[in-house]
């Protein structure tokens, strides 16, 4: 909105053709989401209390935890509007990757609100069904991977890009269902694997933060020929703009982390976990860094890992591999505090993100 309102003016002064750089819009859009979630982020939490929309605690999860029964949940909502008044202000709303992210993380969002609700509103432990959530997920991923085969001009959908490797992809099997099979893994699987980390006060929202500020020097590298070129990335027109919204997803989350930091005033929420791992999948699938997104959002991927081991091996022998499954949970059980955990989990995302970084050179 700004950029078309500086267009306008740009001709009668020259300052407003700071606004054609990515790099400030970028900038402004991570302060705007950061500023709107510090002033709203007081305000939702109030509301959120007298709506009595308050978090439940399982009984059979670590003895410290009950404590935070009653604290407010659903506090993703003000990350997803605070991205959506960022991305509005300062993205270009022409570029047809900006509305997908919005639709995904919206449409996502709305069913963790959903759940939520069930979950806290109605009293429902168990929120929507299994089956409905996938199903949902699905559409909403499945919907973007046509979106992003059809209505854009998306390098690279015929490959996978093999980060580390000079020149190296992997051509997809089945052609431009490959590339719906692999976007529908990347978005739901990140999704549930956001969601299942969101366990502990403040270990998903920064890991959140790190790993969307790694994608968006992705993204900005390849929507700039140059750049794109000397660092063997795929080209792709219009990609430099999804680093606002990456930007933006860093300044809300960051806002959100203010009021969830131990001890958490208030929690992020299936609405915010499920459109947050869905918004950084859809990213890496633009991007064409889905592999990268596995190394630096490994975080994630452990997580979800350790629920599925966990499951598998006792439903196949009746024995559990960890103490409690997500893993956070285990190293909770073997006497570390809750910030010990979530402070090395962090440490260990910055090496990650790093190391995910370091692809960008090592060709």
């Amino acid at each position: 909105m700004l950029l078309w309102l500086a267009d306008l003016l740009g001709n009668w002064f020259t300052g407003f053709n700071l606004f054609q750089y990515t790099t400030f819009r970028a900038v402004m859009a991570a302060l705007t989401a950061l500023l709107f979630g510090l002033l709203f982020g007081p305000w939702t939490i109030r509301k959120l209390t007298e709506l009595k929309v308050g978090q439940a605690v399982r009984r059979d999860g670590p003895q410290t935890h009950l404590v935070k029964t009653g604290t407010p949940t659903m506090g993703g909502t003000l990350i997803i509007t605070a991205i959506i008044v960022s991305v509005l202000l300062w993205g270009n709303l022409s570029n047809k990757y900006v509305w997908i992210l919005l639709g995904v993380t919206v449409g996502t969002g709305a069913l963790g609100f959903y759940d939520d609700w069930r979950k806290v509103v109605y009293k429902d432990p168990n929120g929507v069904s299994g089956r409905f959530k996938i199903v949902w997920q699905s559409v909403v991923a499945l919907a973007a991977g046509l979106f992003l085969l059809y209505n854009t001009n998306l390098t690279g959908t015929e490959q996978i890009v093999i980060p580390y490797l000079k020149n190296v992809s992997i051509a997809y099997p089945l052609g431009a269902v490959g590339f719906l099979i692999l976007t529908y893994l990347v978005i739901v699987g990140t999704s549930n694997a956001v969601n299942l980390t969101d366990g502990l006060d403040g270990l998903a929202a920064f890991p959140i933060v790190l790993v969307s500020g790694g994608l968006a020097i992705f993204a900005y590298a390849s929507g700039h020929v140059e750049f794109a070129r000397y660092l063997q990335l795929p080209h792709i027109p219009g990609a430099n703009e999804v680093m606002i919204f990456c930007a933006a997803i860093c300044g809300a989350c960051l806002a959100f982390l203010w009021f969830n930091a131990y001890p958490a005033q208030v929690f992020m929420g299936d609405v915010g976990a499920l459109a947050m791992g869905a918004a950084l999948g859809t990213v890496a699938v633009i991007v064409r860094q889905e592999i990268i997104l596995f190394i630096m959002g490994g975080l994630f991927v452990v997580e979800a890992l350790s629920v599925m081991l966990q499951v598998g091996s006792y439903k196949t022998r009746k024995k559990r591999i960890f103490l409690m499954a997500p893993i956070h949970h285990h190293y909770e059980q073997k006497g570390w505090k809750e910030t010990q955990v979530v402070v090395r989990f962090w440490i260990i995302t910055i090496v990650l993100v790093l190391v995910g970084l370091v692809s960008l050179k090592i060709r």
